[in-house]
This record gives C-alpha cells, structure tokens and sequence, in this order.
C-alpha cells in the first residue's frame, strides 16, 4: 500500500516509540479512535505495524531483537524514568546482580551515587558505568562477550553466577506475552538470566511499556518468578490482573 499523508505520520510515530496506544494516536493526530483504527487497520493488512489489544507495535520477529544502537534510543525517556524509580528503592549497602540491556544500563547510571554497593554484570557496558563509582564493587562474570551489544553468555557465565546469593537481581527483558511469560531472543542470555532469578532474594524487572505483547522465541520465567515490576506506563489489559494474581508489585515511574 501507500499510506497516505495521516497514515504516514502515524506509521512514523509508532516507528519513533516503538509501540503506541489507539488512545494516543488518536490524540496526538486530533481525530477519532474509529479512524485510528481504520489506519492501523490497513497499515498492518500491509505489514507495516502490528495490532495488539489497545494498540499498535512496530512489526517484530520472534527470533532476533532490534539492533543494539536502535534499542538505545527506543523509549530512552521512558527507560530514564524507570531507571530513577528503581535507584529509589535499591538501598546502599547491598548486592546487585544486573544483566545485559538497555534498560539496565540506565540503570547503572542512576546508581552512580550510591555507596557500598556490590554489582556483579555480565554486561560489560553496566560494568564501565559503574567503575566511575569508588564506593562501588563491580565484579564482571566470565564467558562469551557478544560483539553487538558487549554483553557476556554462555555456560561459563552460568557457572560464575552460581557461586553467589545476592539481594537484588535486576533483569531487563524483551517481550512480555498476553499470559505473563517472559521471552527473549538468544537462548544463552536466557540461561544467564535464570541463573540470576535462582541466585536472587528478590528478583526485580525493569520494562518500558513497548515490551508488552512483544513475542520472542525463548521462555524465560512466568511472573510468579519475579518480585517488582518497574516500567513508565500502566500496563495494558490482561497484565494488571496477572501481576496481581502473581503477587508481582507494579511500580510505574513518574514524569519528571
């Protein structure tokens, strides 16, 4: 198809943000939820968005994720927001298992201000950060270091993250599906990821709302597996009432 001027504009807004809500769109061009869902409609019929309940998402595979460079920019104010709202909780004086994402290295940065902090990373961009903070430890797990977004996986990360107990294991996902599974994309970060769920005393999720109704190949927990949830926006239906059947606290990060 050709889009025309509206649906062109509409198809570039999702592209900026990944993800958007009918509501949102309907407000940001000035007209009706019925003619939003007439262009979503046709754009997707053409390939070039995905429909989810409420909204739409830019059109994504199950088996590869979005370029590391893209996924820094993606949702980077929403990401910003929940990286404030978790530094809030996270105490000094604890220890930190934090994995590989963008989300978590915002993370890493809001964390540079506090002290005794003991962080163990198979991210080696989370390690940089945090080794600008004297009064943080950063041990780096060892393993395969991936070229395309400088995080480490594999057997021997699995192993290295076995030998600890920590407070808090922060974990950055991909796609969050309608029944409350998390996936990613490559099976050994997944692997990493649930060594890290195993060896937390809780275990903490930080997601932007475009990973909402976003498959992935690889299951890596249900949310009964995780304790918060941070993200910038309410989630959508039917996640509220999953999280809450799972026990999983909903923490959604204020403007600024």
């Amino acid at each position: 198809m050709t889009p025309n001027p509206r649906q062109a504009q509409l198809l570039e807004e999702v592209r900026a943000h990944g993800t958007r809500s009918v509501e949102a769109l309907a407000e940001r061009f000035g007209v009706t939820l019925q003619t939003v869902r007439r262009d979503v409609q046709r754009l997707a019929e053409a390939g070039l968005v995905a429909r989810f309940h409420g909204g739409v998402r830019v059109p994504s595979s199950t088996t590869e994720n979005i370029a590391y460079r893209q996924r820094q920019a993606l949702q980077a104010e929403g990401k910003a927001r929940i990286a404030r709202a978790v530094a809030k909780r996270v105490p000094e004086g604890c220890s930190l298992i934090l994995n590989i994402g963008t989300t978590t290295e915002a993370i890493a940065r809001e964390l540079l201000r506090h002290r005794g902090l003991r962080v163990i990373t198979n991210n080696l961009n989370v390690a940089a950060i945090l080794s600008d903070n004297p009064d943080c430890e950063v041990i780096v797990a060892g393993g395969v270091v991936r070229s395309r977004d400088r995080g480490i996986v594999g057997e021997a990360t699995v192993d290295f993250i076995r030998q600890f107990k920590v407070d808090i294991g922060l974990i950055g996902i991909s796609g969050i599906e309608a029944d409350g599974t998390l996936r990613d994309y490559d099976y050994r970060e997944v692997t990493v990821a649930r060594a890290i769920v195993e060896r937390s005393r809780e275990v903490w999720l930080a997601a932007d709302h475009s990973k909402f109704n976003r498959p992935a190949m690889v299951e890596l927990a249900p949310f009964a597996q995780i304790d918060m949830l941070f993200t910038d926006l309410a989630p959508p239906e039917p996640f509220p009432q999953l999280l809450a059947e799972a026990g999983v606290e909903c923490v959604v990060a204020e403007e600024s």
